[in-house]
């Protein structure tokens, strides 16, 4: 039990230093130039374009700019 506690602590303490590659992981397989990456999330590009033009992402917020990847 104290074992899990600790993994779980570290598990906290190193979450927010992760590199942004470590969460681009979540992203499904995809087509170049269909996903749209902002700086915080990512998007289905609409339209799809080639790699690395520029796209936008809808948020709360109104609309985030972004690149296709």
């Amino acid at each position: 039990m104290i074992v899990k506690r600790i993994v779980l602590s570290l598990a906290w303490a190193v979450l927010p230093v992760m590199p942004l590659g470590q969460v681009l992981a979540q992203v499904p397989a995809h087509a170049p130039g269909t996903i749209c990456f902002t700086p915080q999330f990512w998007c289905w590009a609409q339209p799809p374009g080639p790699p690395g033009t520029v796209c936008g992402c809808p948020s709360s917020q109104g609309w985030v700019q972004g690149v296709r990847g």
